[in-house]
């Protein structure tokens, strides 16, 4: 085991303390406590509820323990399923894996009839207290007294479709037998609606309510979580990685990141997907959990620049991520969408350009890359297609070159370009983060974690590979394409990518000494890929020093301007190396 520091739960802290209520006796009085306060005969209590908290246990704690005249559940505002499943099918589609990006908002969701009965219930009521509860609740009264926003971080969402414990907004169905219909219309409908109607909402938030962990309930005011976004927005941070097994899942990251032993692998880390990863507020001894997009949403500008922002809006551009092959098995081979594609199909406006920095490599390891020299492509769809509908088993060098590989070496993959790490690598992805738009053409044969076949789309990547990128072309344009680009006092400066078709720059820097290193309007991202640990400090001391062990990666904020990277020699005397990426 090379490292046995790092970090797997990194958390953020507010400028000062706030206090934090724990379980639901606590928060519920809390909250009785704070609308005695108002002094108001008639009370309004808006409970907003993001799409996967538990929404029985929920509403029956809060009404259980908060006295109420009356209590509407904004669920039985919503349409009836039918009408929801018709309402939402354009952007979910038919295919199991593929819809288009949502124009639905919460409003679209719910029957005006009913809304205005709700609305005709609560007028009537002229002292006590009103409990709304559910999506869409601060829409039901602009007359509240107190509103409570229940945010869910994506990847608690996704473990609850797993095992069939929540349902998708406005539906029944948490029992649908593939969970994966569940995360299709969580993510091309649900999180979109509810993260617009979030954004609104942001200013009038008094408390936030954390149930990722449904035993131990959180509650904090906004003006924490506001407070430490701000003052993260500010400085170097990490979100917390999550880790998964997979197929082809290995054993590099189970035996250097602190992970439970028990699976049987980990294939994937997501390890700076602000869209999936969550951010932890450390307050007095507890810890909130809550959405990394959030800190997007609230601070575009100043966390990924002026020029960024007006490129991206408030999407987090740059996708870091692990890929562990080490002792498991192939990568499906696969091609990542052309823009224009992806634009009209998906309504994506961008698409997902990346890159395999080899973070360590066994001997004979290799990636497969690009296309053998006059192949012909009818052929080979021709072979991906009988090998999807029978025993057929498709010859994979026989059309895609394997290129050797080492620890280090960085191998570029515009978008178009057929792809796949072998085994016996552990891949730091860098790439655009336009989700889950991956087209799969061959899966060696086996079986998802689920023991169903995973989704194979070939129909899609015949649309897009781009058939003139042959061994050649690849090995000219897509493997080291390493230039050094300035050397100081113990340190040097590389370029590494990536492609010209791509708008991330990489820079790796080789540091046995402090390396300073000013930025250019844009946000950050990095990964130490060599040395123990290392120091990222502020030259005019803005902020505290941040340590970052071997394989964590880490988010500069565009407004930082400029940092130095220090070795910790304590631990290491052979140089540490970094890489950096940015937008160009």
């Amino acid at each position: 085991m090379k490292n046995s520091n790092f970090n797997r739960f990194p958390s953020v802290k507010p400028s000062k303390n706030y206090p934090v209520f724990v379980n639901w006796v606590p928060i519920c009085q809390k909250i009785e406590s704070e609308i005695l306060l108002l002094n108001q005969k008639k009370r309004i209590i808006a409970v907003e509820f993001y799409q996967g908290v538990l929404v029985e246990e929920l509403i029956h704690q809060i009404a259980t323990n908060i006295k109420h005249s009356l209590i509407i559940n904004t669920y039985q505002l919503i349409w009836n399923p039918s009408k929801i499943e018709a309402l939402v099918y354009p952007d979910v589609t038919s295919d199991r894996i593929f819809g288009y990006m949502t124009r639905l908002t919460i409003q679209d969701f719910f029957d005006p009839e009913k809304v205005f009965q709700a609305q005709q219930s609560l007028n009537q009521i002229s002292e006590g207290t009103i409990l709304i509860l559910g999506p869409g609740a601060a829409s039901i009264s602009e007359n509240r007294s107190l509103l409570i926003y229940a945010d869910m971080a994506r990847w608690e969402i996704q473990m609850r479709m797993r095992t069939h414990e929540i349902d998708s907004l406005g539906l029944h169905n948490r029992s649908v037998e593939d969970w994966m219909l569940l995360y299709k219309q969580g993510f091309f409908v649900d999180w979109r609606v509810l993260d617009k109607w979030k954004k609104k909402l942001f200013p009038e938030i008094d408390y936030f309510l954390d149930t990722n962990d449904r035993y131990r309930p959180k509650m904090v005011s906004a003006d924490a979580v506001f407070d430490a976004l701000s003052h993260t927005a500010k400085q170097p941070f990490s979100v917390v990685p999550f880790f998964d097994p997979a197929p082809w899942g290995g054993q590099w990251m189970k035996n250097n990141c602190n992970l439970d032993p028990d699976p049987s692998n980990y294939g994937w880390c997501f390890n700076c997907v602000p869209e999936e990863n969550s951010l932890f507020i450390q307050l007095e001894e507890e810890r909130i959990e809550i959405p990394s997009i959030n800190l997007v949403f609230l601070h575009p500008v100043e966390l990924l620049g002026d020029k960024v922002h007006a490129r991206f809006g408030d999407q987090f551009p740059i996708r870091f991520d692990y890929l562990d092959t080490v002792d498991g098995g192939n990568l499906s081979l696969q091609v990542h969408p052309l823009t224009e594609y992806i634009q009209e199909k998906f309504g994506i406006p961008y698409t997902q350009d990346e890159s395999y920095y080899i973070f360590y490599a066994k001997e004979n390891a290799k990636v497969f890359l690009g296309l053998k020299e006059a192949i012909n492509p009818d052929e080979m769809l021709h072979d991906l297609y009988q090998a999807q509908q029978s025993d057929f088993h498709f010859e994979t060098e026989k059309y895609v070159p394997a290129w050797p590989v080492k620890t280090h070496d960085h191998l570029l993959i515009p978008a178009g370009t057929v792809h796949c790490s072998g085994k016996d690598c552990m891949v730091l992805e860098i790439s655009a983060t336009p989700y889950i738009f991956t087209f799969k053409m061959w899966d060696w044969g086996r079986l998802g974690l689920d023991g169903k076949p995973r989704p194979i789309n070939i129909n899609h990547a015949a649309q897009v590979i781009q058939w003139d990128r042959v061994e050649s072309w690849t090995k000219n344009n897509l493997i080291n394409r390493i230039e050094t680009l300035q050397t100081g006092d113990g340190w040097v400066e590389e370029k590494t990518g990536l492609h010209e078709r791509e708008f991330i720059e990489t820079r790796r820097f080789w540091f046995a000494k402090p390396v300073t290193v000013d930025m250019t309007d844009s946000v950050y991202v990095g990964c130490v890929i060599e040395g123990e640990e290392i120091s990222i400090e502020s030259p005019s001391h803005d902020f505290e020093p941040f340590v970052v062990h071997y394989a964590e990666t880490f988010i500069i904020p565009a407004q930082v301007k400029h940092f130095t990277m220090k070795p910790s020699h304590h631990l290491t005397q052979n140089p540490c190396a970094v890489i950096l990426a940015f937008v160009r």
